[in-house]
């Protein structure tokens, strides 16, 4: 008895690892076959379910994801077969056929930046294609996707599954499309490599299960990106953006796991070579003279890092930059960092006047670093009361224990600074 329980228990932990770790890649393979996601994600659900009934009496498989793999492909043939829908059933398992290499058998191929460019098909919307991307290809939930783009997680989920019906009902194919089209569909792609990385970057100890891969496989979709459009100075622009932020990600802890913002680094310990891979990216791209939203991104992580190391203010450069920026890409987001930079240049009343048209914005209402900055911009102009209402919002928000306490000192600090009694 007891043997046979260890033995479900490791099936099901093995299972649950698999999961987490290629769950949205094995769907993203299943869908490009059947050109269904909906089914695709059925038929996956299915082959969890009949390991954790096989696996505990025959042993977990030497490659649990080939074997998940093998399984759904049947299943999703089954259900193709059930639904008797005439021609369209050949030509889905025609394709499950071709797409499969003999040669590769067993082995589960790298597809994830064809299947993010299959995404960007011109049937569906193109506010709903990065979402589906880091869904569907990127294994993210509808509530992480939601918090990227300052959406609630059921109007996120809504939107998703209003695309997988249309996808479903028109019949739009999970096809990659020619080279030549890729210029046209590489928009969407690069936003959903950059919030696949800003979702890992959030998570820099790793400790999220969701998030623990996401910055390394962002890191090299970007790489890829630049080998296959070596002249798109909007994929250079984005690998020079992350590249600069991975240059600094161990300098963000301290050794006692604590958050250290940018302001008190130290620039000795980040990363050189990554820092002059990234400045040599922005040079390329910016000899295309075709500016894009990735490369003013990566001037201003740029302008950051010139200014921590030669200790010299260049605020008003870094202003001007956001002002670009959101010429090309206004957002909520732009505007929180561009107050940011006001507030260093002209004071923080200033960063809290750019901000007043922002403040019934209901897509910063759950936006963590609003309230952060909206706290720390009041505590300097000595609105105690309200700075300390900030920062409980932003401390409610925040998912990351570290900069959770960071946030709590800091608030502890004004209330203590200022004499104040109220809530904790």
């Amino acid at each position: 008895m007891a043997a046979a329980v260890n033995a479900d228990g490791a099936a099901r932990s093995i299972a649950e690892a698999v999961a987490r770790r290629s769950y949205g890649k094995l769907v993203a393979l299943l869908a490009m076959r059947t050109r269904d996601v909906a089914a695709a994600e059925d038929a996956l659900a299915d082959a969890f379910a009949a390991a954790l009934a096989d696996w505990p009496e025959r042993g977990c498989p030497a490659n649990p994801e080939a074997w998940l793999m093998t399984v759904a492909r049947r299943r999703a043939i089954d259900g193709a077969r059930h639904r008797r829908v005439g021609d369209e059933v050949t030509n889905q398992l025609t394709i499950l056929a071709d797409e499969i290499d003999e040669r590769e058998a067993g082995a589960l191929p790298d597809r994830r930046l064809a299947l993010l460019f299959a995404c960007t098909h011109p049937a569906l919307e193109a506010a709903i294609r990065t979402p589906l991307m880091l869904q569907v290809v990127l294994g993210l939930e509808a509530k992480t996707i939601a918090s990227a783009f300052l959406m609630s997680p059921a109007a996120m989920s809504k939107r998703l599954v209003r695309a997988k019906n249309k996808i479903r009902a028109a019949g739009i194919p999970f096809s990659v499309p020619g080279r030549e089209e890729l210029p046209d569909r590489l928009a969407a792609v690069l936003e959903a490599v950059y919030a696949a990385y800003a979702e890992g970057w959030t998570d820099p100890l790793g400790r999220d299960t969701e998030r623990r891969d996401l910055t390394g496989e962002a890191l090299f979709l970007a790489h890829l990106l630049v080998e296959l459009l070596p002249e798109e100075p909007e994929t250079l622009g984005l690998l020079a953006l992350m590249l600069y932020a991975q240059a600094r990600c161990d300098s963000r802890r301290d050794a006692a796991g604590d958050y250290v913002p940018l302001s008190a680094q130290d620039p000795a310990t980040w990363n050189a070579s990554m820092l002059d891979a990234a400045d040599a990216l922005l040079r390329r791209a910016s000899a295309f003279n075709a500016i894009g939203r990735f490369q003013l991104e990566a001037a201003l992580q740029s302008a950051h890092v010139h200014r921590c190391r030669t200790h010299r203010s260049n605020w008003d450069e870094i202003v001007q930059l956001y002002d670009a920026l959101f010429a090309i890409a206004a957002s909520p987001v732009v505007a929180v960092n561009r107050a940011l930079a006001l507030a260093e240049r002209d004071g923080p009343q200033a960063a809290l006047d750019a901000l007043e048209p922002y403040a019934d914005d209901p897509r910063l209402a759950d936006y963590q670093p609003y309230w952060a900055a909206r706290a720390d911009l009041l505590a300097r102009v000595g609105a105690t009361a309200e700075a300390l209402g900030a920062y409980d919002l932003a401390i409610g928000l925040e998912r990351d224990p570290s900069v959770r306490r960071f946030l709590q000192r800091k608030r502890i600090e004004l209330s203590s600074a200022r004499g104040w009694i109220g809530t904790s």
